[in-house]
C-alpha cells in the first residue's frame, strides 16, 4: 500500500488516504466493553426524565458516528493509534475509540436529549437500555460484495450499511418487532419513543473506486440507492422520528489540503473537487428524503445539513473560538499542516496541540470536539436541519 500511495497522483493519494483514515477493520470486544461500560454511564447522574422526549436513540454511520464498534490497533496503515492517548483527552480523559479528542455529534445529540452516550453494538457488557450505536468506521453505503466483485481492494471493511441494518433488525426482533404490519403493537412500542439517527455514510464509497474503471456517477447512484433502501426498511418497520445527515465538507480536511493540488481550491480555501462531490451527493439525498416525506406523512424525516453547518464555521471561525481551520491539532510537525500520513496522531513522532478547542481538525481527517460541538449546535439549535430539530421535538411532545 505504501508503494502504491507514493506513486499515485495527488488526487488519488488524497482520496485513498482519506479512506484509510476513515476506516478500521479490527473488531474487538473486551477492550470495547471495558471502555464503553464507563463512558455510557458517565451521564446517568445528569439525566432528567422531564427533559427526555425520547427513551432510545439508534444510530448508524461511519467513523464520524462510531463510538467504539471499531479500533485501529491492527487496522489500516495510516492510522493505528486511536485506542491510545491523546485520543479522548478533552472530555473523557482517556481513549474511547472515538476518532477525536472528545465527543462526537452523536454524543451531543444524546446530551441534548438527556440520554446516556450510545454504546457500540459490539460491546458485550455495555448498558443498551437507552439505545445502541451501529456505526462502523470505514463502513460503506454500498454492500461490500460490489467492491469485492470489482476488485476494489481499498475496501477492507466488510461491514456496510446493510450490515448495520441487520444488527438493528436483531435488536428489534429481540423486542418482538418484525414490521409494523405483522407486529404493529410491538413495533409501535419501540418506535414511538425512538430517535433514529443516520450519520453520514457514503464518503468511503467514493474513495474505494480510485484507480478503477468504476465511475463516480455509478457510486453516487448505488450509494444513494443503498441509503434509500435502508430508509425504506426502517420506515416499513415503523420509524416515526428520523434524522439523516448529509456528507461533510471533506475538502476542508487537513489531509485534503496537504495532498491535493494547490490549484484545486474553492472560494473558502478548501479542495474544490472533494467539496463539490459531497455537495452534489447531498442534493440528490435531499430529493430522496422529500419523496419519503410524501410516502410516510405520519413520520418526521429531518435532513441534517452537515456540509453547510461545517462551512458556516469555516466562514466565521472566531464566533466559535476557532483560530486554525486546516492545520491538524494532533500529528507530526511537518509544515504547513502538522500532518504526515506515516506519523499520525498517537504514534511516537506525533504531538498534540495544547489548545484543541481552537482547531477544526483533530488528526487530519477527523474533527476536534470543539468542531463537533459547533456543528452539532448549528444542526440541533440552528438552521441546518430541514425541518428544524425543534420541530421534530415539538411533534414528539404533541404525540406524547
Amino acid at each position: 500500500m505504501a508503494a502504491n500511495l507514493s506513486s499515485s497522483s495527488p488526487l488519488l493519494t488524497f482520496t485513498s488516504l482519506l479512506f484509510l483514515i476513515l476506516s478500521s477493520n479490527s473488531y474487538f470486544l473486551a477492550t470495547t466493553s471495558a471502555i464503553t461500560t464507563k463512558t455510557t454511564t458517565e451521564l446517568h447522574d445528569h439525566q432528567s426524565s422531564s427533559n427526555q422526549p425520547f427513551k432510545y436513540i439508534y444510530a448508524f454511520g461511519d467513523s464520524y458516528t462510531d463510538t467504539g464498534n471499531t479500533n485501529s490497533s491492527t487496522g489500516p496503515n495510516a492510522f493505528m493509534s486511536v485506542s491510545r492517548p491523546p485520543y479522548g483527552q478533552t472530555y473523557f480523559h482517556h481513549p474511547t475509540n472515538r476518532y477525536s479528542d472528545g465527543r462526537l455529534v452523536i454524543d451531543f445529540v444524546a446530551q441534548k436529549l438527556s440520554l446516556p452516550f450510545l454504546p457500540p453494538y459490539l460491546s458485550k457488557t455495555a448498558d443498551k437500555s437507552s439505545g445502541v450505536n451501529f456505526a462502523v468506521a470505514g463502513s460503506t453505503a454500498i454492500i461490500h460484495s460490489f467492491f469485492a466483485k470489482n476488485n476494489l481492494t481499498l475496501d477492507i471493511t466488510p461491514q456496510s450499511l446493510l450490515t448495520q441494518l441487520a444488527w438493528f433488525n436483531s435488536v428489534l426482533e429481540s423486542k418482538g418487532c418484525k414490521d409494523k404490519s405483522a407486529t404493529p403493537k410491538e413495533c409501535k412500542a419501540v418506535f414511538d419513543d425512538s430517535l433514529i439517527w443516520v450519520g453520514e455514510i457514503g464518503a468511503n464509497d467514493y474513495a474505494y473506486i480510485l484507480g478503477s474503471t468504476v465511475s463516480k456517477a455509478t457510486v453516487q447512484k448505488l450509494a444513494i440507492g443503498s441509503v434509500t433502501r435502508f430508509l425504506e426498511a426502517i420506515m416499513n418497520k415503523g420509524a416515526k422520528y428520523v434524522v439523516v445527515q448529509g456528507l461533510p465538507s471533506t475538502g476542508c480536511l487537513t489531509l485534503a489540503m496537504a495532498l491535493a493540488a494547490e490549484t484545486d481550491r474553492d472560494s473558502f480555501g478548501c479542495v474544490k473537487t472533494s467539496n463539490d462531490q459531497s455537495y452534489n451527493h447531498n442534493a440528490i439525498l435531499q430529493s430522496k428524503l422529500n419523496d419519503f416525506r410524501k410516502r410516510f406523512p405520519g413520520a418526521v424525516i429531518v435532513y441534517a445539513d452537515y456540509w453547510n453547518a461545517y462551512m458556516t464555521v469555516v466562514k466565521n471561525p472566531k464566533k466559535y473560538g476557532i483560530t486554525e481551520l486546516f492545520k491538524a491539532c494532533c500529528g507530526y510537525s511537518s509544515a504547513p499542516y502538522n500532518f504526515d500520513v506515516f506519523n499520525t496522531c498517537g504514534t511516537t513522532m506525533a504531538t498534540s496541540c495544547k489548545n484543541p478547542s481552537e482547531y477544526v481538525n483533530w488528526d487530519g481527517v477527523h474533527l476536534t470536539e470543539a468542531m463537533y460541538k459547533a456543528v452539532s449546535e448549528e444542526i440541533l439549535d440552528g438552521s441546518f436541519c430541514q425541518p428544524s430539530f425543534e420541530y421534530l421535538l415539538s411533534m414528539k411532545r404533541k404525540s406524547g
